[in-house]
């Protein structure tokens, strides 16, 4: 028997748009190198290395966030603990989105999802930073 789901996408992020504060990039441009924001990328490493960066951004992956920022967790990153406002962004704004949701769930305030994402930062002429591409190791 087929899987049938009982949430899809679609209402997940409606859900998490009605629940969550967004800022647009214009906005987010004018937070960028406040001492009191950090902009939190959560995209995959290799998105990262490949498309370049919000300069000073944390890198979080998505796979990673909750126990990055959970200070019970042997994986918290103490960023998280700082008092700051935390603006999420992913590449078009739907991880982001949902990871803002549960960042919010846990107790993490003030936390604003990046509307659009990295995409729409690059698109409106945000400033972009590559970083060095990690060695694998073997």
């Amino acid at each position: 028997m087929a899987q049938k789901i009982a949430v899809g996408y679609k209402q997940l992020m409606a859900e998490a748009e009605a629940e969550v504060e967004s800022v647009e990039v214009p906005d987010a441009m004018k937070m960028l190198g406040r001492p009191d924001v950090t902009i939190v990328d959560i995209r995959d490493v290799r998105e990262v290395e490949r498309e370049g960066r919000i300069p000073g951004s944390f890198h979080a992956p998505r796979g990673m966030l909750e126990f990055w920022a959970d200070p019970e967790s042997p994986y918290f990153r103490p960023v998280f603990g700082e008092d700051r406002t935390f603006v999420v962004h992913c590449a078009g704004g739907w991880r982001s989105l949902l990871a803002t949701q549960v960042l919010q769930r846990m107790g993490l305030k003030p936390v604003i999802n990046l509307k659009g994402g990295f995409s729409a930062w690059k698109e409106a002429g945000g400033p972009v930073e590559f970083i060095e591409k990690k060695e694998e190791k073997s």
